[in-house]
């Protein structure tokens, strides 16, 4: 494959659906390799508009809006970074000729958490605990009596987690319904998944790159989830080589079933040596940011590589690293940071604040990495990094921000006149 230089005629151009903090690492990736970037998101200020030579707000779910962006933009490759993507639009793309990564059908099946379990757990015959789809609060109530708890609360299709909830007891599962249901409808959704939970000592997310050399496997990443969102991620996560293998062999049955090139988040359960299925998503995955700072090459480098033809290198894990997210307490249009100071004072800290224009409820504003000799050093630095960011959200527009080293204006409470 050739390209020329981006903004030029014979320039490569890449047109990005969804525009959040994992589309603004691809933005900045692609653009490493020369290519001309464009970024759409529903949202106006998403992250990756800040860094794409252009961008555009739509409803990528409105198949007319997001056939004249494509057809405007006349874009080469067609990534999707969320859930809200109008599939049929991007079928009808890839018929024209243009490269859907990996390709149409992989998106639409992996956009939709009950198609995806199908293919894995019917067609493919990977071990996952039972689940059943419902579209009622009622018909939720009676699965969850018949199914018994503990069990996990999942839309239908929702971006990075969102949504997600381990229901362990009766006084859950309420807001485990409101939570699932809210990220349902925001994905164009109607459906909650009950699946029950197995017996598993944790879950990991296993990176399967598949390139022009093969498939290629990162180190596994162990991670944790808080009601609605994922907060703390680290690798590599210490398990049993009969279990790794297992891992292995179920990623590359999913990746081999789904086809094209690209990054492929495999998420599963691990006890002891058991491993069963829980998603799978065809691109970067919000718990490879520690990828970042952990292997020689990271999620977004291996993406951009395998869906270009590009050969993938050996994958080295070259530091014990781990991830934890700097999460909104409430919502508010105005977000103001402080503390990163003492944050990066953390032996190998390293600060991700990702811009987004406002708040709400648990959405993921930034993270911090940090590097260790060990997983449980890196992790209680990772955690004590990200505790000293305070967040002030308010819905009035804050004063201008303070140069820097300038000091607050104030007087110590008994300091005289």
């Amino acid at each position: 494959m050739t390209w020329g230089t981006p903004l030029k005629q014979n320039a490569l151009r890449i047109l990005l659906l969804g525009s959040g903090e994992l589309g603004k690492e691809m933005v900045i990736e692609l653009q490493r390799h020369g290519i001309e970037t464009i970024a759409a998101d529903s949202s106006g200020g998403a992250p990756a508009h800040a860094v794409a030579h252009r961008h555009h707000i739509i409803d990528m779910f409105d198949p007319e809006a997001l056939q004249h962006v494509i057809g405007q933009e006349r874009p080469h490759f067609i990534l999707t970074e969320v859930e809200t993507v109008n599939v049929d639009v991007l079928a009808q793309a890839e018929a024209a000729g243009i490269r859907v990564v990996p390709n149409s059908r992989t998106v639409a099946l992996t956009l939709n958490r009950e198609s995806i379990r199908r293919l894995a757990v019917e067609e493919l015959g990977i071990p996952a605990g039972p689940a059943r789809t419902v579209s009622s609060y009622d018909a939720f109530q009676e699965t969850i009596t018949q199914m018994g708890l503990p069990c996990f609360v999942k839309p239908a299709s929702s971006a990075h987690g969102q949504g997600l909830t381990l229901v362990t007891h009766s006084g859950e599962t309420a807001a485990a319904w409101n939570c699932a249901a809210q990220a349902s409808r925001r994905n164009h959704a109607s459906q909650v998944i009950i699946e029950k939970a197995v017996d598993f000592d944790f879950e990991i997310t296993l990176l399967a790159v598949n390139a022009v050399n093969g498939l290629h496997f990162c180190e596994p990443i162990g991670h944790q989830h808080r009601p609605g969102s994922y907060c703390q991620s680290w690798q590599p996560q210490s398990m049993s080589a009969a279990a790794l293998g297992k891992a292995h062999d179920y990623a590359e049955k999913i990746v081999r079933a789904l086809g094209g090139h690209g990054v492929f988040s495999v998420e599963l359960f691990i006890k002891g040596d058991q491993v069963w299925f829980s998603e799978v998503s065809a691109r970067p995955h919000d718990t490879g940011y520690v990828t970042q700072l952990s292997q020689n090459i990271n999620q977004f480098a291996l993406h951009v590589r395998a869906m270009l033809d590009l050969p993938v290198p050996e994958i080295k894990l070259i530091r014990p690293s781990a991830c934890a997210v700097i999460l909104a307490e409430r919502p508010g249009q105005f977000i103001t940071y402080s503390g990163m100071d003492e944050a990066l004072a953390i032996p190998e800290a390293r600060l991700r604040i990702f811009g987004k224009p406002n708040a709400r409820l648990h959405r993921r504003l930034g993270l911090v990495m940090a590097g260790a000799d060990t997983i449980e050093t890196a992790c209680k630095r990772a955690c004590e990094a990200a505790s000293k960011i305070t967040l002030s959200i308010t819905d009035d527009p804050p004063g201008p921000c303070r140069e820097p080293g300038e000091r607050e204006n104030t007087q110590p409470s008994n300091a005289g006149p």
